[in-house]
């Protein structure tokens, strides 16, 4: 039953500066198991969630993250909860305190037309396609389709069913475990066992063919755009192998590429998927760049996770470095040559940004992408060849499925070097002044 009078009290925020109004620091989800029936037509939603989760503190209410649904009834360990919903919040007061370590489920009941967050970034998340939908949550826009603790640092597994109608695609993030068709439906089954942030889960549904790009790579496309993804994206088994040689084995079971029959400003990753838009595919590879920057982000941003989100340099430095390294292993610029360029750009604008910590309003500043690509050929230029991909490597196995922070990077660094680093990382990275380009011949 729905709570009448104010909003329930209780902790509703996350540590994270950047977006606090948005995660829940008194617990931390362990499963989500999610049940949905799309109508894509009509842009219909109707959900249950059952939410497996730890108390880290004794919990007489607690709140999960969910856009504007019509919530039809909400269970903790089986009972019925009060609960108030309002302003992306549901607050749930169960019928006894949840007592600290104790292990519990919330059963919560949903429907209603998902649209996406609204915020600074624009809209963010669950968006209807002309024939379709289309799900990209960063960073916040996980709540527009599914109850969630919605922070970076929580990461859980996730098993998700979608029943839609049997002329569409579904693809969600994870792997494949059934099909069921049913008269006119189908429901897909995919199961995400990596530990994964809510912002890192989509939903994709469409008209698509599918093509083999590679082992363990597949591609959904428009029927009409496939011989035209069979050369733009030509070479994506090889940028595979490049990558894998460069920062160690492909994280997950499977990489699928979708391309949305909308054009898209940009492509957008998550976990163990990229979504770009048709007007990505030209017949030319003009960018295949992005290819390059998408599949990196699998491990840097999905399977190496920000702990928060002014480490947000972690994900897309690596990323845009990962394109300069392609660039020069597939004969075209040296890392060279793009850091020049892009060091001459940024020498032209405002030095008013810290690598480390941009501020909300400029996390995903073309300036953090390019200066944080030059703070890795620094660091490159400083310990060696070598050294630099031992590092990565290691770092990248390390942390395998965890989240990271710009100091946990800054002292394994320390490991590789035979010097100091700290005047490296204090220039690149905790003030805004631009250092002088380092040159290494590669």
């Amino acid at each position: 039953m729905t709570s009448a009078g104010n909003a329930l009290p209780g902790a509703d925020h996350s540590s994270d500066s950047y977006i606090p109004d948005h995660g829940n620091g008194g617990y931390r989800v362990l499963h989500y198991d999610l049940d949905l029936d799309v109508r894509v037509e009509s842009n219909r939603l109707a959900g249950k969630a059952v939410i497996t989760a730890r108390a880290l503190q004794r919990l007489s209410r607690f709140s999960l993250d969910l856009g504007r649904f019509r919530i039809e009834q909400v269970r903790v360990d089986g009972q019925p909860a009060k609960f108030d919903h309002r302003w992306g919040k549901l607050r749930i007061k169960p019928e006894r305190s949840i007592g600290y370590g104790a292990t519990f489920k919330i059963e919560i009941r949903y429907a209603g037309k998902p649209v996406p967050i609204s915020g600074r970034w624009g809209e963010i998340g669950w968006d209807e396609l002309t024939d379709g939908v289309i799900v990209a949550s960063q960073p916040n826009g996980a709540p527009s389709w599914f109850p969630c603790n919605d922070r970076p640092d929580d990461k859980a597994t996730f098993l998700v069913a979608v029943t839609a109608a049997s002329p569409y695609t579904v693809l969600v993030t994870g792997d494949l475990v059934a099909r069921r068709p049913r008269a006119g439906t189908s429901t897909w089954v995919y199961e995400r066992n990596e530990p994964t942030s809510p912002y890192l889960m989509s939903v994709q549904i469409g008209r698509y063919a599918m093509v083999e790009l590679g082992a363990g790579q597949r591609a959904a496309v428009p029927a009409r755009l496939r011989q035209t993804l069979r050369h733009d994206f030509g070479r994506h088994d090889q940028i595979m192998t490049a990558l894998q040689r460069l920062f160690g084995p492909y994280p997950f079971r499977e990489y699928v590429v979708v391309i949305a029959d909308d054009d898209l400003d940009d492509p957008v990753e998550a976990q163990g998927m990229a979504v770009f838009g048709r007007n990505h595919l030209d017949g030319l590879r003009t960018h295949e760049r992005l290819v390059a920057h998408e599949l990196a982000h699998q491990w840097f941003g999905n399977s190496l996770t920000v702990a928060d989100w002014r480490h947000i340099w972690l994900n897309e430095g690596f990323a845009t470095y990962a394109e300069w390294l392609w660039s020069a292993v597939s004969g075209g610029k040296s890392a060279d040559t793009h850091a020049a360029e892009w060091h001459a750009w940024l020498r032209d604008q405002p030095a008013f940004l810290v690598v480390a910590n941009p501020g909300v309003g400029r996390m995903f500043d073309p300036a953090v992408y390019k200066r944080g690509a030059l703070t890795l050929h620094a660091l490159r230029a400083r310990i060696g060849e070598e050294s630099f991909f031992a590092l990565l490597r290691s770092w990248v196995a390390e942390h395998r499925y965890r989240t990271v922070t710009t100091e946990q990077f800054r002292e394994h660094a320390r490991r590789f070097a035979a010097e100091p680093l700290d005047d490296l990382f204090t220039a690149w990275l905790d003030h805004p002044a631009l250092p002088a380009l380092p040159r290494t011949g590669w």
